[in-house]
């Protein structure tokens, strides 16, 4: 998963939008991923925080793995838990839904009757 920063309990900041958060929830909806997938970065050393220091919200799936030139940060059991499996419709925009074709196919074969 790409990162723009990662603490060291896997909490990842990415470059805005979910765009990370989303693709593992579209996997994860298509079954093709589940509880026991392994999430890992690659940083460089200076992209890597102190644990704490990188919020997580609902909808954030932090990383098992740090990966740096240097060492290999295992974040299993010092990191938060991962969100529920499946699309959080709830929040996301019209805009965001349009502008992700799968998204709308998922969305669209959801309301089907």
């Amino acid at each position: 998963m790409g990162s723009v920063a990662v603490g060291e309990d896997g909490a990842r900041l990415g470059k805005g939008g979910g765009f990370a958060d989303l693709e593992f929830a579209l996997a994860g909806a298509a079954g093709l991923i589940g509880p026991g997938t392994v999430t890992a970065t690659t940083v460089h050393e200076l992209q890597v925080r102190p644990a704490g220091m990188v919020p997580l919200t609902a909808h954030d799936v932090p990383v098992d793995l740090v990966i740096t030139p240097d060492r290999v940060i295992d974040c299993r059991g010092r990191r938060g838990e991962r969100p529920a499996p499946g699309i959080r419709w709830p929040e996301l925009t019209e805009e965001k839904i349009a502008a992700i074709p799968l998204l709308a196919s998922q969305r669209a074969r959801q309301h089907r009757p």
